[in-house]
Parts: C-alpha cells; structure tokens; sequence
C-alpha cells in the first residue's frame, strides 16, 4: 500500500545544529505513530517537516496530495475573536463559504465539548479548553492526518485525560495520528506504532507491543533501551 507519508533521509539544520539526520519514515493509512525522545531529539522538528512547515536541507518528504492534513501545537495560538471564529477560520480560508465555516465549526465545538464556550473569546477559555478548541480547529478541516506535538503536556490531570479521550476517538474513526509525547502511558495507549529518535536520529522504529516488552530494544539502540528503562533523560 503506498504510504500516506513518506521521509526518504531527510536532515534539517539550524545553524551549526543538527535536528534531524537521514531520517527515513513511512506512514500508511491508519496507522498511530507515537514519536519518542528526549528533549531536543528531534520530534517537533519532524512534525513540522511533514506539515510542510520546515523545508529540509537534504532528502525528501512525499506526503498523498489527496490526504489532508492538521497539525496541532503544545501551546496552540488562540486569535483574538469567540471561540467559534477561532475555528471557522480554517474552513473558510480552505474556500467554504462563511456560513457554512460557522456551521462546521459549530459542529466541530459540540464534538469536543466546547459549544457552550463558542461565544467566549477563545484567549479566556482555561489551557484545557484550549486545547480541544485547538483539536475542535483541527477537526473542521476534516483531515486525514492529523499531526499532534505534546498535545496534553501543559495540562492538569483531569484536561489531559479529555484531551486524550479526543485524540482516540479521533483514532478509533480511521484518523492516521503521528504525535509526539513524554507520556510512555499515553503512548501505549493511543499507538499502534513507536519511532525513538535520539540527536536527529530515528534509532528504533517498532509496533507498540515489541518498543514496550523491550527484549529486541539492546540488539537495536541502546539509547531507546535506556530511555525505556527511565536511565536517559
């Protein structure tokens, strides 16, 4: 099956750093790729090549011309307009007319439970509320990828949980995910699939079962190993 997403050695660098290196990464139809790392490996950088955001400096990203795509940010911009501006604005500036933006975007507040709030101006919602407004801005767009950075990161317990919920219901639908997290807990349960990445490198890309059992993960990278076992920061 040809890939919704394909990285053929991709590198990105940002001065005298490198943030990704020879990354190859395929993504079908479907499929729940969790990304996985320590802080500056690499994860956000690779989202955001596949959205489109950063061009590589070397290789090449081949994503399905008909897949749609969103992308939703750990700490997601909030326009100063009502809620239900803040997410009618992505259909409306992909070519649907006003009125039907409002409806979709009515629509997309009451599937993550925010339709109350579509009034309120979107930078007064709590960080919670936020983010599902960023996941119901997403969601209007009706993608087929949808792309996640750290999105429970910032948010208490009880918000992280929501969110969650969201993101795997979204999944249960047939959504394709690639979402990086700190989370082994969210990853085992949202993932079909594991990508580690280490200094700009993927080191270990396996199924969800075979990353966390951990017995193929010495033989494979001894960072993902020690990652896995709480011993690399």
């Amino acid at each position: 099956m040809k890939p919704l997403i394909a990285l053929h050695a991709v590198g990105v660098r940002f001065g005298r750093v490198q943030a990704l290196a020879a990354c190859s990464l395929n993504v079908a139809a479907g499929e729940r790729v969790a990304l996985i790392g320590g802080n500056g490996s690499g994860k956000s950088t690779l989202l955001r090549v596949i959205n489109g955001l950063i061009q590589p400096d070397s290789g090449q990203v081949v994503c399905e011309p008909q897949a749609r795509q969103a992308m939703v940010f750990q700490h997601p911009h909030m326009l100063r307009l009502s809620t239900l501006h803040n997410v009618a604005l992505g259909p409306w500036l992909a070519g649907v007319p006003w009125a039907q933006a409002k409806g979709h975007a009515g629509a997309a507040l009451a599937r993550v439970g925010l339709q109350q709030e579509a009034q309120r101006l979107a930078s007064k919602l709590s960080g919670g509320q936020q983010q599902r407004a960023a996941l119901a801005r997403a969601w209007a767009l009706k993608p087929d990828v949808l792309l996640l950075d750290e999105p429970t990161a910032s948010l208490d317990p009880h918000a992280k949980r929501e969110v969650e919920a969201l993101i795997g219901e979204f999944a249960a639908q047939g959504m394709t995910l690639v979402f990086a997290s700190h989370h082994l807990g969210q990853v085992k349960r949202l993932a079909t699939r594991v990508v580690f990445l280490e200094r700009g490198r993927i080191l270990a890309d396996l199924p969800v079962a075979e990353f966390f059992d951990g017995s193929r993960l010495p033989a494979i990278s001894a960072a993902a190993d020690l990652f896995l076992k709480g011993e690399l920061a």
